[in-house]
């Protein structure tokens, strides 16, 4: 490969990470005024990528990115000839596809497990401001500047208010981009934690994100959070069944857990946290219907459902329509989807029953490789990619890719798990 040229792309590609960080601190606090143009800010950077690899032979499409891109075609043909028509919220549907999902093979083909273990340390830096940041919205009034909303609008960006206090975003648009932050940051912690020597990070860096984490999920009110991290703590348990140290450290993660548990609860801001995070767990339960609702719910997203729903259209009623774009553009209001919200509703709402079922069936083998990829490789002491795929999998399966911070998130994780399978090259 052309040395000079994967240097370029692997620092555009930094720059999307960077992006999709700090994308809603630049439609909130930095450049309000543009804050419709910016929630498209990376697909610029996607488009170089692509057109990079290619002109530089670098990397070509593989079987999945072929597939997807037909697949995507024919609908596009579909939505002009017997969908909604609309050529901007069809070319705005289709760049999920055409332009974001290759660039998760070329993150797998151009980084390798030391380019991904660099981008694991700068998040654990990341965790421990965007927790402070986090701590300061959570106390603060929605009227203050750190709550301010996408567009600098001045009624705040906290959401679902318990007891006057409310989910908050972080640097991110809306509480989805924080939730997904942490889910990738808890897989990055649990994998230092455990991780082998050569792989480690300074111990105050490690601990003082870990306390992060957990102080972030009663801060953020977020139960996709603490689902996350159970989640990830389930892959890390699993794990340890192929190893007797990885059993040894599970343990002490668990003990050192609790024990960081009941030093926090001894500080009154962790206190006021926990108990309105009780309470939202607690009133989502009454209202979704116990943990059947919560948990069960949250993780399969109305999968079934979406397929099972008999108002189902085989040609799809247009790419683009179950975004928050297109409820702008055709309705012009964006306060309600036009389709379902859950992400394999939306999906055969837009694609059709068959060319949706088939997207859905590409990522749901995408999914299925990366645990047996990710599995055997936890046998060549490598548990990275299994870790990773604690938040991946779910992310990829259902993740909201109408949404630009759920996409990038996708995008990226399911790169960062294709290259963690890489070592390096020796010099």
């Amino acid at each position: 490969m052309n040395e000079n040229a994967v240097i370029t792309v692997k620092k555009a590609i930094w720059l999307y990470f960077w992006l999709l960080i700090f994308e809603g601190a630049l439609r909130k606090w930095v450049l309000p005024g543009l804050a419709e143009p910016l929630l498209i800010i990376r697909d610029p950077i996607a488009i170089y990528i692509l057109f990079k690899v290619t002109q530089k032979n670098i990397w070509r499409p593989n079987n999945y990115v072929k597939f997807i891109w037909g697949i995507t075609i024919l609908s596009l043909i579909f939505t002009l000839y017997v969908g909604h028509g609309n050529l901007i919220v069809a070319m705005y549907g289709m760049r999920i596809t055409i332009i974001h999902f290759p660039l998760l093979f070329v993150i797998g083909h151009v980084f390798n497990k030391d380019d991904v273990l660099k981008m694991g340390k700068i998040i654990l830096y990341i965790t421990i401001g965007m927790t402070v940041l986090v701590a300061f919205q959570f106390f603060s009034p929605q009227s203050a500047w750190v709550n301010r909303g996408v567009g600098g609008d001045l009624a705040g960006s906290g959401f679902g208010a318990v007891r006057d206090f409310y989910r908050v975003p972080g640097t991110f648009s809306f509480t989805n981009g924080l939730a997904l932050f942490y889910g990738l940051s808890a897989a990055f912690i649990f994998y230092f934690l455990i991780g082998e020597e050569e792989n480690q990070v300074p111990k105050i860096l490690l601990v003082l994100a870990a306390i992060s984490l957990v102080i972030a999920i009663p801060l953020s009110i977020s139960r996709t959070i603490l689902l996350q991290t159970i989640l990830s703590l389930i892959f890390l348990l699993l794990s340890s069944g192929k190893s007797s140290l990885l059993i040894k450290k599970f343990i002490t993660i668990i003990f050192v857990g609790a024990i960081l548990l009941v030093g926090l609860n001894k500080f009154n801001f962790f206190q006021t946290a926990s108990s309105v995070f009780t309470e939202r767990i607690e009133i989502a339960s009454k209202t979704e219907g116990g943990i059947e609702g919560t948990i069960v719910d949250r993780l399969l997203g109305g999968m079934y459902s979406a397929i099972a729903d008999p108002e189902n259209s085989y040609m799809g009623l247009g790419l683009g329509l179950g975004s928050k774009v297109a409820s702008k553009l055709l309705t012009g209001e964006t306060s309600a989807y036009l389709l379902p919200e859950g992400e394999w509703g939306r999906i055969i709402g837009e694609m059709g029953l068959l060319l949706g079922l088939l997207l859905i069936l590409t990522r749901v083998g995408l999914v299925l490789e990366f645990f047996k990829g990710s599995w055997t490789s936890i046998g060549n002491s490598n548990v990275l990619p299994w870790l990773l795929l604690s938040f991946g999998a779910i992310t990829i399966l259902q993740g909201q890719w109408s949404q630009p911070t759920a996409l990038g998130f996708s995008i990226l994780v399911g790169g960062l798990i294709i290259a963690a399978f890489k070592q390096p090259e020796k010099e």
